[in-house]
């Protein structure tokens, strides 16, 4: 093959490629739930972490303006000690956040190298790892996470995310374990494993990449639910402690009749707020689920 034809070549596929990133970009700005998705997610990420930047005073107890409604100095009001609300809410913003995307990176890599090692070896390797996931998904999640942190009995960010990562990698498993059954017998594997490749060389740079769309989807539509998990687990005092202000936390000192009838903005903001960042991920999850997954094309 001359060197004009390699390079007309090399030119029509990234002509393909930018093609499809075009149509992409454009079903993508088409879908105005998940344009919305996108947009409230950047605007409530770069707001939190430009407050903690800044230093926001999110712990100071202000005893002169205790219980004080929103408006004037404190824009969400103050919580039952006088701290600031917009603060705690942005300071939080960022622990639950990071929370949420960190344990979904980390859950979606271990179930996708599991996954990628029981679909392509099957055998006794297979089931070893299916009984495993087995185990964990006899219990429901949330209870098996609350079972792990009386375990642990010790409240903390670090154990929290340990948790987390260790309870959460099966769907992914699952997924990518079923999607290697099915590619380890096409044509290029096999033109793979005559030369001699290595087999971890076929399962990470040659199956894996045809399997990146419905991880990242998967990863996206998973922080959303370790966010909902960490506030339920503060909310009744098993997850972060106190002195952590997620957003879950905040919610916690909201649970007494007096507050929740008397000073509703101490609930209604940060509930508000993980309603709303959580909405935003699933709109945006389904927005890349149909640009990303040719099933659903």
């Amino acid at each position: 093959m001359s060197d004009s034809t390699t390079v007309s070549i090399k030119n029509q596929n990234k002509s393909a490629a930018s093609s499809l990133l075009k149509k992409n970009i454009r079903k993508f700005m088409n879908n105005k739930l998940a344009l919305f998705g996108l947009i409230v997610v950047v605007i409530m990420t770069v707001a939190c972490v430009v407050g903690m930047i800044v230093g926001v005073d999110y712990n100071t107890p202000n005893l002169t303006a205790l219980k004080t409604p929103p408006g004037g100095e404190h824009i969400l009001g103050t919580d039952t000690i006088g701290r600031d609300l917009w603060a705690r809410v942005l300071y939080g913003g960022c622990y639950s956040i990071f929370i949420g995307v960190f344990c979904a990176v980390m859950s979606s890599v271990i179930g996708a190298i599991l996954g990628a090692i029981s679909g392509y070896f099957g055998g006794k390797i297979d089931q070893l790892i299916i009984r495993i996931s087995e185990i964990f998904q006899a219990f429901p999640q949330l209870v098996l996470v609350m079972m792990l942190v009386a375990i642990v009995n010790k409240r903390g960010l670090s154990n929290l995310l340990v948790i987390f990562v260790l309870t959460g990698w099966m769907t992914t498993f699952r997924m990518v374990r079923n999607e290697f059954m099915s590619l380890k017998g096409e044509t290029y594997v096999k033109v793979c494993e005559a030369f001699g490749m290595k087999k971890s060389r076929i399962m990470f740079n040659q199956i894996l990449p045809n399997v990146m769309s419905p991880i990242i989807v998967s990863t996206t539509t998973n922080v959303a639910f370790f966010i909902l998990q960490e506030a339920a687990l503060s909310f009744i005092g098993l997850g972060v402690a106190d002195s952590t202000p997620t957003w879950g936390n905040i919610l916690n000192a909201a649970k007494s009749v007096s507050v929740v009838t008397n000073q509703w903005w101490v609930w209604v903001f940060p509930g508000l707020a993980i309603s709303l960042f959580v909405l935003a991920i699933n709109f945006l999850g389904d927005g890349l689920r149909d640009v990303l997954d040719a099933k659903q094309q």
